[in-house]
This record gives structure tokens, sequence and C-alpha cells, in this order.
């Protein structure tokens, strides 16, 4: 439908209202019209036909609307070279966080207007659009008047005065729009090789501040802000294009960084001379946001890698060192041979560390955590690394007397420790003093009980540019062959796992401080997993199934188990054990299941076990670190995988608690 035009004037200048809601188009028309002739239209369709029949001076464009939303019309219309330049308005009275403005601004939209609208403001801003549309048609309309019309010359004159009147209004109102935004508007021309900004508009204090007037007065030069490697492309005229686009990192006044994102076009004029028009824009949070997601990015892929290897690593290395017992155990070994069977040993218990390293750095480890004493850790850790520091370095210990205990995994925290600990004094090659403290937070009451562990040294400290990649896995700035770069990223994900926040403060030359805050309970320190050790005896004479589609870990865990007693028979998939019981011939005290099998998983091949013989045990197997959610449920007790005998002892009694022992 088409508004009624009440001033004739705006008859050249049309606005398009697009909105599914009739009240909407009702209230948007009543507050524009004076402004020029209203078009209103329901949808993005019938928008779309409008502007192949119509120029108009402005849209404005509701977000959400059936079949074609907003942002689908509006990326049509920039698509068509005839409506690319169509000033766009979009209306919307939800969404209204950043992302959600920033799409908008990428699909072209020069404002963002969130319902309901206050009139007088938007008919300002439909205003300046407006005033822009009838002055170049206007500028039009006179250049035909001077090519038919020389004669009248004194009133060519009179309408130009008016027309300069009439864009100075425009220029005055757009101003007032523009002021409001984090953006500088200028002009530039060239001078020799470079380009020389003279700024126009805009709000300049925002990047400036109090110097903004030094700047229009020519005192000051926006470039002295500039970081010195982009000076080149701030000032450089090398581009055959009509549209440049470049950013650059800023360094204003108040000393704060900012990306700046800086585009112009090339004026059409008559002489020699390049002119240009351009805008400086603030980006910085964007920037930033498109760091972190490619941060995160990294990680999760990471994490990913790291779980698959160390599924791969716990299978091989249940195989090796179930293996090497059967090997020890059954084999009559001289000195030599001994000694050579401890060496595998320890050559896979180190592989058994080196997965449990990935599996924290990419926060996928399981973790046990458990109450523990400030002042035990201390002495504790104290203890493993008095012998690594060599006499250059000290220690000093500062453990608060308080009622709290910090409750963490014991292990994870004392590797973290050290790790902080021994990067200190890498840190530190001239020698110094190591300071560790543990401590309650003395700042903002914290909303649930913490500790503060502290690690402090006076050492070379790190660049900013170090500081925000200093997490990140392989990441090191030791020496080749003196750092895996896994250190700071195992603890990181140890911290975020735990619920606790990891905070680095360094200056180059003065040192750095790591910071961990861990959740804390007033329960005392005791060891949650401390509990009875169940000997390996509990195996003479039970009857166990073991189910597993891995062959290797299948028959050595199968081996070890009939080597302490036990009478075992194995199963390579739920559906073979299935068709046990279902023939009868399967009459087992536990089931020890993989959980990780093609077709049917350990938990589902358990849990038809269950419900063919309810009283049988059953236990679950895991090497794969994506499995970390995981937990023992009431039934069925977990084992990780390398398996170690007297854990799975202790969770073969727990799943066949309810099952009488063989006569």
């Amino acid at each position: 439908m088409i508004a009624p035009v009440e001033d004739m004037e705006a008859e050249n200048a049309k606005i398009l209202i697009v909105d599914d809601d009739d009240r909407n188009l009702l209230a948007l028309s009543e507050t524009v019209k004076t402004l020029a002739q209203v078009v209103c239209v329901s949808s993005g369709k019938d928008a779309l036909r409008e502007l192949l029949q119509h120029e108009f001076a402005v849209i404005l464009l509701d977000v959400f609307m059936p079949e074609m939303d907003g942002y689908e019309t509006a990326a049509i219309i920039r698509e068509r070279a005839r409506t690319s330049q169509v000033p766009i308005i979009f209306l919307s009275a939800v969404n209204k966080e950043t992302s959600h403005l920033m799409r908008g601004y990428e699909m072209g939209a020069v404002d963002y207007v969130f319902k309901p609208v206050d009139p007088v403001v938007l008919k300002t801003k439909v205003g300046v659009f407006v005033d822009l549309y009838k002055a170049r048609q206007e500028v039009k309309r006179k250049a035909e008047l001077e090519s038919s019309l020389r004669e009248a010359h004194l009133r060519e004159q009179l309408d130009r005065i008016e027309v300069e009147q009439r864009l100075e209004d425009s220029e005055r109102r757009q101003a007032s729009v523009l002021a409001t935004l984090p953006m500088a508007i200028y002009e530039a021309a060239v001078e020799g090789d470079t380009l020389e900004r003279r700024f126009v508009g805009g709000h300049l204090d925002y990047f400036l501040g109090e110097r903004s007037a030094d700047l229009i007065d020519g005192k000051r030069r926006f470039d002295e802000w500039i970081h010195p490697d982009d000076l080149e492309g701030f000032t450089a005229n090398d581009s055959a294009d009509d549209a440049v686009t470049i950013e650059y990192r800023f360094f204003g006044p108040d000393g704060r960084k900012r990306h700046l994102l800086d585009q112009r076009t090339r004026l059409q004029t008559s002489g020699s001379a390049q002119q240009w028009a351009g805008t400086i824009l603030d980006v910085t949070d964007r920037r930033e946001l498109e760091e972190r997601l490619v941060h995160a990015g990294k990680l999760d892929a990471l994490g990913q890698l790291t779980g698959g290897v160390a599924h791969d690593f716990n299978n091989l290395l249940a195989s090796v060192l179930g293996g090497i017992s059967i090997l020890d155990r059954r084999l009559e070994l001289g000195p030599t041979e001994k000694r050579v069977i401890g060496q595998m040993r320890y050559a896979a218990e180190q592989g058994t560390e080196l997965v449990k390293r990935l599996t924290a750095f990419s926060r996928r480890q399981e973790l046990k955590p458990i109450a523990i004493a400030p002042r035990e850790l201390c002495e504790a850790v104290a203890g493993l690394v008095d012998h690594t520091l060599p006499d250059r370095i000290s220690t000093e210990w500062h453990c608060a007397d308080t009622d709290l205990n910090i409750f963490a995994d014991r292990g994870q925290l004392e590797l973290a420790l050290m790790n902080l600990i021994i990067n200190a004094r890498d840190a530190m090659p001239e020698g110094g003093v190591i300071a560790i403290s543990m401590e309650e937070p003395t700042s903002a009451e914290p909303e649930h009980d913490t500790l503060i562990l502290r690690v402090k040294d006076s050492g070379v400290g790190m660049t900013e540019r170090v500081l925000r990649k200093v997490t990140e896995p392989f990441f090191t700035t030791k020496e080749t062959g003196k750092g895996t770069g896994l250190g700071l990223s195992m603890v990181a994900g140890f911290v975020d796992q735990s619920s606790g926040k990891l905070e680095i403060e360094s200056t180059p030359g003065k040192g750095t401080t790591i910071s961990i805050s861990l959740p804390a309970t007033t329960r005392s320190g005791e060891n949650a997993h401390s509990s009875r050790a169940t000997e390996l005896s509990w195996f003479e004479g039970r009857r166990l199934a073991v189910v597993d589609d891995d062959e290797g870990v299948r028959i050595v865990l199968s081996e070890q188990l009939r080597d302490i007693g036990a009478m075992v028979e194995e199963f390579s998939s739920g559906a073979d054990i299935l068709e046990a019981f279902d023939q009868e011939k399967a009459k087992f005290d536990v089931v020890i299941s993989d959980f990780a099998m093609p077709e049917m998983n350990g938990l589902e091949t358990l849990s038809r076990i269950s419900s063919v013989d309810a009283e049988v045990g059953k236990v679950l197997m895991t090497g794969n670190a994506a499995d970390c959610d995981l937990t023992d449920t009431v039934d069925i007790p977990l084992v990780r995988k390398p398996i170690d005998l007297k854990a799975l002892a202790r969770a073969c009694s727990k799943g066949s608690a309810m099952v009488p022992s063989p006569k």
C-alpha cells in the first residue's frame, strides 16, 4: 500500500517500509510520511518487486519475518547493481546482542534501530537519507537544466543557493548522527607518494580524547599513534582500486591498544589530483573475538587428536604391561633378563605418564578430587623439588593457617605445582628466589570457598606476545630439547577441569607471578580413594568373562587373570557373549567389558546381560580419554586402561558384592 503524501516537495523521494505486522507499518508510516512518499509492504518478496519498479531514498527493514527474513532480503538488495547503494535501516524488537548488530552491518545496513522506536530519533535518521537522496536528485536535475536552459543563469544561481542550503542542513543532521558512532570521517589527498588525511567529522574524541583538538588544528598527526609496523600501509597510495580497505594497530593517548578499520573511496574529480573520502572504525572487539574463536578451535582440534592418540596408546600399553607381567611371572629369568624386563616395564610406565600429560592439556583426564591440607601439600612438593633446584636458587614457602582445604586431584595438583616451580627455575638462569604461597582471597568475597596457590619468580619475565600464547599446547620459549611445551598447557587444562582460574602476570626483566584459584572445602584432608585395597587373591576360583574387541588386550588380560587363579572365558564382542547367555552356556561371577566396541558398546552389552542374569557382577573398562564423562554407577564400576590388577580386583569386588562366593 502507498500512504498519502502531505508535502508535495517530497514526491520525488520514496521511503520503503517492510514489516509483516500491519500495526508496525501504520505506526512507521505515520512517523515518516512528512519526509517523503511512503510505500509499505509486508514481506521481503514484495519489497524486491517494488525495488524493481521504483527508486527509494531509504529502506526500513524488519529483521524477523516469515519466509524471507530481513538479512536474506538485504543480501539480495545488495547483490543487485540497481539497489546496491540504497541505505538500509534494520528494525528489530529482539536479539540486541553485539553479534546481531555486527551481522546487520555486514549485510550492508547503515543503522540498526530497536523497537519500540523513538519517533523523533527515527524521523531524524530517515530525514538524513531522504535529504541526501533529494540532494542527489536535485543536483541531477540542475545538471540537466544547465545544458538546456543556459540563458536562465540568474535562476540557476538562485537554485544552487537553495541546494547548498539544503545540503548544509542535511550535513548538519548527518553530522549529529555520525558524532554518536565510534567512527572518524576524513578526506585525503595525495602529496608526493603518500596519502595525507584531513579529518572532517565523526567522533574523534573517541580515539584521541582531549588531543582531538590538536589534530584538527594541525598540531599533531593521527599517524603518531599508529604502530610503526603499520605506518607504511597507512600512508601508502599504491592501490589502483577505487575502494581500499586496510587495518592497523592504534595506541591512543590513553595507552589503550585498538584495531582500526580504515575504508576509503576514490572521488571522481575534474582535476588530475587524486581525492579520497573515508572512514575509520574501531573493530577491536571483533578482532579479539575472532582471535578467541581461532584459539578455541585450535584447542578443540588438538583435544580431539590427543583423545584419539590416548585411546590407542592405552590399548597398546595395556597389552605391553600385561605381557611383561606374564613373562616375569611365568619365566625363570636371570639377572640380565630381569634388568631388561625392568627397563621394558619402566618404558611402558613412562608411556602411561605421557598419556596422562596429553589428556591433561586436552581437558579430558579423569580427576579424583579430595580434600588436601595446604601445609601438607607444601611439605609434599617441597620434598620433591628441593633436589631439582641448583644452589643459586632458593624457595620460600608461605602456607597460611586456614580451616579450608583445597578440593582437587592430589596427583595432578602436585604435578601442576612442580611444573610451575620448574618453569620458575628455568626463568632464573642467574639465580634468585621462588616464592610459593597458599592463602585465602583478600579482595572481594568469592561466591564459593576458594584458596589461591601462587608461584612468583624474579626471572626474565615474558612479553605480551608470549603471554597470549604461553598456555597453548607445544608452545615453548626454551631451547630445542629443553622443553615440550606441555607444562603450562597441562596446568591450564587441570585448572579449567577443576573449575578453577589461572592468572599470569609478567613483566620483561622483572619476573612472573602465576596464580591458581581452586575450589576449597572445610572437610578434613582425607583420601577418598584410600579405602581398603582388595588383594589379588579375590580372583582365585572366580569365573570371569572378558569382552574386548582388541585381541591383544583381551588375550593379555585373560592370561594375567588365569595366572592368579581365575577361570576366564574370552569374547570379542557383545553379541558373542549374549549368544552364550541365550544358549545357557554362560555362568559367570563377573563380566568385564570394554566400553568402546563396534555395533554394541560395553554399557549396552552389560545392560542386556542384566536382563538375562540380574545377579552377575559387571565391570566396565575404557581406554579412551573422550570417555572421561563415564563414572562409577551403582552397579557398574569403571576401570581405566592400562589395567591395574588391584584396581580391577576392587572393581570386581564392588560389582559382584551381591553374588555369593563360590563354594
